[in-house]
């Protein structure tokens, strides 16, 4: 899968041994494919060639300097959702023209920092958001770049934490009151409309929600026009998924198919906000057994690796493949795959079928490259893992392991204790 395959019984990560590397920098390690990191920025491009359009990758799914970097590389935007992406995507080379700032809770210090820098728009996701933008943007005597996300209503179909788009979340202004937002947004001083931003939700297995809000989101703009508020950018989010286990998720080119009918004779620039579809098969986690525990009716597999490293299946039930980094002919049982922890949801497995391991054996977490690292902590004192990435038969330290000593970094003790 995506470069992570089997040679003579072991897991390699493109043309090194994973062995190798988990030897070389310890566990539990992130490690990702720089091989299938192009390949999947590439296949948004060629899906979408045929219209002007912008690939802003999502730094929530995996912020690395070296991942956003090789997205600047490849001619990439970037999706930001804090100061600290867009400080980090400015950092690695990202036009400040070529990122967008969307969330809900944009304070005024970030507010003023993107406009200072000159993004291209921000994703306005309330009306209080849209006067804050303003008033910020009139104490520094210039006028800030905004589309409005608008929710369309449309269930994406996917998990329900990481579904955006319908009217009971807390994302973006119902299409319903769309209109009075965008005749309010034309009105003021110091905010000019360029464009409306939509985002349904995250590991779409299907494009077909996709088109169903595009349709609404068009229906939209033609009513828009017919008030004299023109619409230069056409923001569809990110959010197609990837295989984690059996899914069949849709690749760019179908999504493609789909849409770009639906946009010819269009002025406008269509933006993509890739994350997962990215980054997620580009990565894997590498984690150590410690102990085998036999329980009541399956067997526990203590791992180095816990939820603080990789919260997915604690927080979301979410299923990531596990696999034994040596290949042989195993039994198979039913085992939790379990961290150190002192929590019962510390966990990146829970009753599964898994092949038989080994005191001392490393096993791979597949399809660990979104939501991974970026969503890691420091939980129990457990300073944070390294990351490594692999092109062809090199690898390179991307993110040294932290230390005991970097966990008390920024602490200070009163001087009266």
């Amino acid at each position: 899968m995506d470069h992570f395959k089997y040679k003579n019984g072991h897991l390699y990560a493109e043309d090194v041994p994973v062995e190798k590397i988990a030897n070389d920098f310890g566990t539990p390690l992130y490690i990702y494919s720089y091989a299938t990191l192009i390949r999947h920025f590439k296949a948004y491009e060629e899906s979408f060639k045929s219209i002007k359009h912008l690939t802003c990758y999502a730094l929530k799914a995996n912020s690395n300097s070296t991942i956003v970097k090789i997205a600047s590389k490849e001619g990439c935007g970037a999706d930001v959702v804090s100061g600290g992406e867009l400080y980090k995507a400015l950092k690695n080379g990202i036009s400040p023209k070529k990122i967008v700032y969307a969330g809900v809770g944009k304070t005024k210090d970030e507010i003023a920092f993107a406009i200072n820098k000159g993004i291209l728009m921000f994703n306005v996701e309330s009306l209080d958001e849209l006067l804050q933008i303003n008033d910020v943007a009139k104490s520094l005597k210039k006028q800030a770049p905004i589309a409005l996300r608008i929710n369309p209503d449309i269930d994406p179909q996917t998990h329900p934490y990481i579904s955006t788009g319908l009217k009971k979340h807390k994302f973006g202004i119902p299409i319903e009151d769309a209109l009075e937002h965008f005749k309010i947004a034309q009105s003021l001083a110091n905010t000019k409309v360029l464009g409306i931003h939509m985002h349904i939700g995250s590991q779409l297995t299907n494009v077909l929600p996709f088109v169903d809000a595009l349709k609404r989101i068009l229906k939209l703009k033609y009513d828009l026009k017919n008030l004299g508020i023109e619409i230069d950018y056409l923001d569809i989010g990110g959010g197609i998924g990837i295989n984690y286990n059996d899914e069949k998720p849709p690749h760019p080119s179908e999504l493609s198919n789909h849409i770009l009918p639906m946009l010819k004779n269009l002025d406008i620039t269509l933006i993509l906000e890739p994350g997962r579809s990215i980054v997620g098969n580009a990565g894997i986690l590498v984690t150590k057994t410690l102990y085998l525990k036999k329980g009541d009716g399956k067997e526990f597999i203590i791992v180095d690796a816990a939820m603080n490293d990789l919260i997915r299946p604690s927080i979301y039930g979410a299923y990531h493949r596990i696999e034994p980094v040596k290949k042989t002919k195993r039994n198979t049982i039913l085992a939790d795959v379990v961290g150190p922890v002192c929590e019962s949801g510390d966990f990146l497995a829970k009753d599964r079928e898994i092949k038989k391991v080994n005191k001392g054996e490393l096993i791979a977490v597949m399809s660990a490259g979104a939501y991974g690292f970026s969503m890691a902590s420091n939980y129990n004192s457990r300073p944070r893992p390294a990351e490594v990435l692999v092109k062809g038969d090199n690898n390179y330290l991307i993110r040294k392991r932290e230390t005991f000593r970097d966990l008390i970094k920024g602490e200070i003790i009163p001087d009266f204790i």
